[in-house]
């Protein structure tokens, strides 16, 4: 038919293709590649809405057999928790991780500021400072901030509990050497708890402080 149209019209009649498998592979590749991106969104999307696994037996993010205070304050944010030691100069100490995992931040949040010990008083930073936060499996996270130097560790390193990530600072938007420790599961923040036991800090509608002992004593 498109011959005898031609040849009424005067123009050559338009070809047949020739090419019916490169047409069923191109469709092939199409649909290889939906597949793969949606086993992609699949990846990162089930583990987001899968539910958290059962609380890990996180300890205090200090060493072994010392006290410290955990306290929170009005407008510090729900769930937060400032840890300061009882006895002893605050700058430096070891802060350690408190459950094993691996690391997915290590590095600035906001800006470092300019307090040290040799300037306390100096100029304050924004956000968190130096910090580390440690996926441990099971949509459970913890956050370490204000840490006084660059992270011990890297992003993607395995960290064992007990083992040391940073030392106490000041950096970020802080007002003397403490270390604010977050627990989270998914992306919700909640009570911290300690060797099983709540730390009885769940809002910041008044100041609240409560004295624990850790048993961060490895493995």
């Amino acid at each position: 038919m498109s011959g005898i149209l031609g040849a009424v019209t005067g123009q050559p009649p338009r070809p047949r293709s020739h090419h019916p498998r490169r047409n069923r592979v191109a469709l092939v590749v199409l649909a290889l590649g939906a597949v793969a991106a949606l086993v992609a969104v699949a990846v990162v999307v089930v583990p987001l809405v899968r539910p958290p696994g059962p609380r890990p037996l996180f300890q205090l993010p200090v060493a072994c057999g010392e006290t410290w205070q955990l306290g929170t304050y009005p407008g510090h944010d729900d769930y937060d928790v400032d840890l300061f030691p009882v006895e002893g100069e605050a700058w430096g100490r070891p802060v350690l991780a408190s459950y094993g995992g691996r690391v997915t931040e290590a590095g600035v949040n906001g800006s470092v500021g300019g307090r040290t010990p040799q300037d306390p008083e100096g100029p304050r930073g924004r956000g968190g400072g130096y910090w580390v936060k440690i996926d441990h499996g099971g949509r459970w996270e913890t956050q370490y901030l204000h840490l006084l130097e660059p992270p011990m560790v890297e992003v993607g390193q395995r960290v064992e509990q007990g083992e040391q990530i940073g030392k106490v600072g000041s950096t970020g938007n802080s007002g003397a050497p403490h270390l604010h420790y977050e627990q989270r599961r998914g992306w919700e923040k909640v009570e911290a708890h300690f060797d099983g036991v709540p730390s009885g800090i769940t809002h910041d509608d008044t100041e609240y402080t409560v004295r624990r002992t850790s048993n961060n004593c490895g493995g």
